[in-house]
């Protein structure tokens, strides 16, 4: 590890609100990748004669666990089937015994229902469970906040560090379809798709990736325009060194410093541009665990404050995690500052 590494990550660690917000970032992230075995309207675990199930992982038919019963998808919530499975065996459920998309039966009141010991953060108008979206929601959000951030700023880097090296005309020709590019209507054109065909996660991907790219892409441009100039740049070209290899070791290494910088608060861009459209009706299909579809829920339902409440804690708590890491890295990556 170079000396400039470890002063970066001293700063980073002397920056405590950054340097735990990471943390816990990570750690409720962590735990969002196993929510199948957190909420589940399927039991983690069954003994029955003798023979292990694991419903979690794969899916079991009734008559499985007795000719009596009919050769369809197991219902583990049907008390009948529960009587059987007990009577001849055990069975280990999740902590939360409902899934994103499981209607809670038996409640007390109409969805949606209020929190109570059995939903900690009531239900949705749909007698859904709340946690359980929220969970499953988290995931979903972050990944794809992650998968647009990775893939839009490779793209971004790309195209910027192949403006700012080579110049000239690349460089005017870029820039007017750049200018030209960013000034397309996003939510016209998506509203468009979506009467076309219907979103996926991988379609508002690709979309969003037309579009995000060109985030990153002014900074990067900027720092290849200066380093293409500099002595030990200059000295590599003359001697003969490839292009590809001069941008790759060493421009971009310079560049990425600025670059770095900006990701934490891409990462958070990204969250709140699928939230918007999922609150908007554009985003993710119907049913799909989205935290902004509980925000349109809070809306719709102000007689059940919980949904707006649970909205606002999980989205505002997600964001302010991030900007106090993007905080750190910015400060670790800042010249003028010297760990504490």
């Amino acid at each position: 590890m170079t000396p400039l590494t470890r002063r970066r990550l001293g700063i980073f660690r002397a920056h405590k609100r950054g340097f735990w917000s990471m943390w816990i970032f990570l750690a409720l992230f962590f735990l969002s990748l196993f929510a199948e075995f957190i909420a589940n309207d399927r039991p983690l675990l069954i003994r029955f004669d003798g023979h292990w199930y694991v419903p979690a992982l794969a899916d079991y038919s009734e008559d499985t666990f007795g000719a009596d019963f009919l050769p369809t998808e197991a219902d583990f919530s049907d008390p009948d089937l529960a009587v059987v499975i007990r009577a001849h065996g055990w069975m280990i459920w999740p902590v939360i015994p409902f899934g994103y998309d499981t209607i809670v039966k038996n409640l007390p009141v109409p969805a949606p229902a209020p929190p109570s010991w059995r939903n900690l953060l009531g239900t949705d108008d749909q007698a859904r469970d709340v946690l359980a979206r929220v969970i499953y929601g988290f995931r979903l959000s972050v990944l794809f906040g992650f998968t647009l951030t990775i893939v839009s700023s490779i793209v971004g880097v790309a195209s910027g560090a192949v403006q700012g090296f080579y110049g000239g005309l690349t460089d005017l020709f870029f820039q007017r379809f750049i200018e030209i590019w960013s000034g397309m209507p996003q939510l016209y054109l998506l509203i468009i798709l979506g009467s076309i065909i219907t979103p996926t996660f991988w379609i508002l991907l690709i979309f969003l990736l037309l579009f995000s790219w060109m985030a990153l892409t002014g900074v990067v441009r900027a720092e290849f325009l200066r380093g293409r100039n500099l002595d030990y740049v200059r000295a590599a070209r003359a001697l003969g060194v490839s292009d590809t290899a001069v941008m790759w070791r060493h421009i971009l290494p310079n560049a990425m410093v600025a670059t770095l910088t900006f990701l934490p608060f891409t990462l958070s861009g990204s969250v709140t541009i699928l939230s918007s459209l999922d609150f908007l009706g554009f985003g993710l299909p119907p049913g799909s665990p989205s935290l902004g579809e509980l925000v349109a829920q809070g809306k719709n339902n102000l007689q059940a404050p919980w949904l707006g409440i649970t909205a606002f804690v999980v989205l505002g708590g997600m964001l302010t995690l991030l900007v106090f890491v993007g905080e750190a890295v910015r400060d670790a990556f800042d010249p003028r500052r010297t760990a504490a």
